[in-house]
């Protein structure tokens, strides 16, 4: 595999900056509001429409759909489902983010149903991607005991029997069509100790699958610009607490002429430890 270059990622944000997408967010309640934020940042616009009789009016005019199950509950899958086929009979894409897949069988049924739906791409951590392809995990609800690399050949699988985008973060994050897969190398621990960037990250993900021609490249660019800025951040932040303002000023303000500067700044800590969704 190979590292993902910069001018790729250049490119991507180039072109989000200059077409903002709507993204429709059907997303955990706990994280709603920093998922917000985030996609507020990066240049795109958040709705989060979220009721069942709302959802198949509203997806169709977005430009892309965040489905992350991470607050899952009867209604809450309804209004998932109805969001799905309407933005598939619409042609647009989505993204599922399947927290705590493997702790749980309710949602790891919704979720095996979901993927029969055609995602564009999917994002979660190690623990989540092997228990979508039925290998044993280590996970504990949202957090991934399991490192990205022992994952990365259960995200291959993934991606070739679904025919979608594939993203595995972690230590270092990969991101695969099955056959092609950049590395990622970005990123601090501080970003594991915040509740919401691993689903705040998804909702960037969608944001840039609205660039549906590039998808590969396109997933890998919005993990690379969130891991970036939030190895910025951590270079300013006491820990948690002031983490999060930095870490949206940082989304903010990169650009596609800053990068380097950015990518001096944000190799993940070698210490870093998985994946907190």
């Amino acid at each position: 595999m190979e590292p993902f270059p910069l001018f790729k990622i250049a490119e991507r944000l180039a072109q989000l900056r200059v077409r903002p997408p709507l993204v429709h967010c059907l997303t955990n309640e706990v994280v709603q509001e920093i998922t917000a934020n985030v996609v507020l940042a990066i240049g795109a616009s958040p709705a989060m429409v979220v009721a069942e009789q709302e959802v198949s009016e509203f997806s169709p005019i977005a430009d892309a759909l965040l489905i992350n199950v991470g607050t899952l509950y009867p209604e809450r899958a309804r209004a998932m489902r109805t969001a799905v086929v309407a933005a598939n009979q619409s042609g647009v894409p989505w993204v599922l983010d399947p927290v705590a897949v493997g702790a749980l069988g309710y949602r790891r049924q919704f979720v095996q149903e979901l993927l029969s739906l055609s995602p564009a791409a999917v994002r979660g951590n190690a623990s989540e991607i092997l228990a979508l392809t039925g290998y044993d995990t280590l996970g504990r609800g949202a957090d991934s005991t399991d490192s990205s690399e022992a994952a990365l050949e259960a995200a291959r699988q993934l991606a070739k029997k679904n025919q979608t985008i594939v993203a595995v973060t972690g230590k270092t994050d990969y991101v695969t069509d099955g056959t092609k897969t950049w590395s990622l190398a970005y990123g601090d621990v501080l970003m594991t100790r915040v509740v919401g960037t691993g689903c705040a990250l998804s909702a960037v993900v969608a944001a840039f699958c609205a660039q549906k021609e590039h998808m590969l490249d396109a997933v890998a660019s919005a993990c690379a610009i969130v891991a970036l800025s939030g190895g910025v951040a951590a270079k300013s932040a006491a820990g948690p607490g002031s983490f999060v303002p930095y870490f949206i000023d940082a989304l903010y303000k990169i650009n596609p002429d800053n990068l380097k500067e950015y990518e001096d700044a944000g190799y993940r800590n070698t210490e870093c430890e998985n994946e907190h969704a």
